[in-house]
C-alpha cells in the first residue's frame, strides 16, 4: 500500500446563511451578498447582540424546505445540525455521482463529519420535560445530542462502511474533519470520504453565552448586514452563523478511473496547539504559524507558491490582527502578493461548520480562478495592510500553471488547522 496517494475533491455540498446549494451560494458570495440579519424573536430582545446569520427557510430559490428532505418520523431522530449535514452530504454525493453498489466500494468509503456544540434547544427542552415527568424524556434524546451522529446518519443512509469518524474541535472542527479524511485516504484507510462540518447553535442560550464572553458584535443591531467586518477598524466581534459544508474526497487514480469531475486537490494539512488560553489565541501567533507551515511542508510546495488564503478572521479585534501577524511571519515579503479574504463577512461565523464551508469556498476559488471578497471591509485597521479583497470579488492575481491556496481555522482551546489546496493539473 502506497502512503503517498493523491487526494482530490470530486463533490461539494453547502447549506449556508447565503442559501442552499453550491451554485447558489457561490454566486451569492462572489456577488458580495451578506447574510447577517436581525434576531426578531422576543427572547433576544434584552441581549447585547441581536444579530445572527441563519439558514433561509422556505421553498424559494436557495431556501431550505426541510419537509422536502425528511418526514416527521425522521426528524425525531435528528437535530437541525444533523439535518443540515444530511442535506449538504446529499448534494455532495450526487455531485460526485458516488453511490456504489459494490460492497467492497462501500467498505472503502468513509465519513468524517464534526460539530462544535450540541443542540442547546434540545438540551433545554428535554431538561424541562424531565422536571415534569421522567417518561416525557425522548428515547432519541441521547442519540440526537451525540457529536458523532451526523457522521453516523450519513453512513447509515448511504451504507458507507469505511472509517466512521467525528471531530469536535470548536471552530476548527470542519477543517480538522476534512484534514483527517484527507489523511485516511492518503494512508490507505479509505478510497473515498464524505467529510465536513455542521452547526446549528443559534439559540438564546448560545447568544447569551458568547455575549458574556464579549465575543459577539453588539453595536450593529440596527444595521445587521454591517456587523461582520473582518480586518476593519470598526470590527468588534463575530456574528453567529449556522449551516453545513460537505466534500467528497477521493484517491486520485480511483477518481480518474471512473471519470469523476475533479474540482481540485488537497495537498497538505497542518495542525497545532497554542497551549496558551481557553479562548484567546497566542499573542505571537506561533500556533497559526506552525499550522500553516506544516500544511505547506506536507504539500511539498514553497511559500511563494501560495497565492490565496481564506482566512479564519472572525471579525474580532484580537484574532484578526494576530492572524495577519502570523501570515506575515510565514510568508515574509511574499505576504504582499497574496490575496487574503475572510468569507465570514458574508456568512457570519458558522463555528464547527466554518472550516468545512470555507474549504468549499477555497476549492471553488482554485477551480474557478476567482477570489471571494471580504464583505464590509471599508477601513482596514492600521497595520493590517495585506490585499484583503475588500467588498468585491476579483480574478486570481497571478497567472500560473496551478492555483494554490490555504484555508485557516482556529478554535477555542487553542486548536489550529490549515489545509493547502490546489487546482488539479
Amino acid at each position: 500500500m502506497s502512503y503517498a496517494r493523491r487526494v482530490v475533491v470530486t463533490g461539494l455540498g453547502l447549506v449556508t446563511p447565503l442559501g442552499v446549494g453550491v451554485p447558489h451560494t457561490w454566486m451569492e458570495i462572489t456577488a458580495g451578498k451578506v447574510a447577517t440579519t436581525a434576531l426578531t424573536d422576543a427572547r433576544y430582545s434584552k441581549m447585547p447582540c441581536r444579530i445572527a446569520a441563519t439558514v433561509p427557510r422556505g421553498d424559494g430559490e436557495g431556501e431550505l424546505d426541510i419537509s422536502s428532505y425528511f418526514n416527521s418520523s425522521e426528524m425525531r431522530t435528528m437535530t437541525h445540525a444533523v439535518s443540515y449535514a444530511l442535506v449538504a452530504a446529499q448534494e455532495a454525493i450526487e455531485d460526485a455521482k458516488w453511490k456504489p453498489d459494490d460492497s467492497k466500494e462501500r467498505e472503502q468509503t468513509g465519513v468524517a463529519v464534526g460539530t462544535g456544540m450540541v443542540d442547546l434547544d434540545d438540551v433545554l427542552a428535554t431538561g424541562q420535560c424531565l422536571q415534569q415527568k421522567y417518561s416525557k424524556v425522548s428515547p432519541y434524546f441521547v442519540p440526537r445530542i451525540l457529536a458523532n451522529m451526523a457522521a453516523g446518519q450519513i453512513s447509515m443512509k448511504y451504507t458507507f462502511q469505511g472509517p466512521n469518524h467525528s471531530v469536535s474541535t470548536a471552530c476548527a472542527t470542519g477543517a480538522h474533519a476534512v484534514g483527517d479524511a484527507f489523511r485516511f485516504i492518503k494512508h490507505g484507510d479509505a478510497d473515498v470520504m464524505v467529510c465536513g462540518g455542521t452547526e446549528a447553535s443559534i439559540h438564546p442560550l448560545g447568544i447569551a453565552g458568547f455575549c458574556r464572553l464579549r465575543a459577539l458584535a453588539t453595536r450593529f443591531n440596527d444595521c445587521p448586514e454591517r456587523a461582520s467586518r473582518p480586518f476593519d477598524l470598526q470590527r468588534e466581534g463575530f456574528v453567529m452563523g449556522e449551516g453545513a459544508g460537505m466534500l467528497i474526497l477521493e484517491e486520485y487514480e480511483h477518481a480518474r478511473r471512473r471519470g469523476a469531475n475533479i474540482y481540485g486537490e488537497i495537498l497538505g494539512y497542518g495542525l497545532s496547539g497554542d497551549a496558551y488560553h481557553y479562548t484567546a489565541p497566542r499573542e505571537d501567533g506561533k500556533g497559526a504559524v506552525r499550522a500553516m507551515a506544516r500544511a505547506i511542508e506536507e504539500a511539498q510546495v514553497m511559500p511563494e507558491d501560495i497565492q490565496y488564503i481564506n482566512a479564519h478572521a472572525t471579525s474580532t479585534p484580537l484574532g484578526d490582527a494576530i492572524e495577519v501577524q502570523a501570515i506575515k511571519s510565514v510568508f515574509k515579503n511574499h505576504a504582499q502578493n497574496i490575496h487574503v479574504s475572510s468569507t465570514k463577512g458574508a456568512t457570519g461565523h458558522l463555528l464547527g461548520a466554518a472550516g468545512a464551508v470555507e474549504t468549499v469556498f477555497t476549492v471553488l476559488a482554485c477551480h474557478a480562478g476567482y477570489i471571494p471578497p471580504t464583505a464590509n471591509l471599508e477601513d482596514p485597521e492600521p497595520g493590517l495592510d495585506l490585499d484583503f479583497v475588500p467588498q468585491e470579488a476579483k480574478a486570481w492575481l497571478h497567472a500560473s500553471d496551478r492555483r494554490i491556496a490555504l484555508t485557516n481555522s482556529f478554535g477555542f482551546g487553542g486548536t489550529n488547522a490549515c489545509l493547502c489546496i490546489g487546482s488539479c493539473d
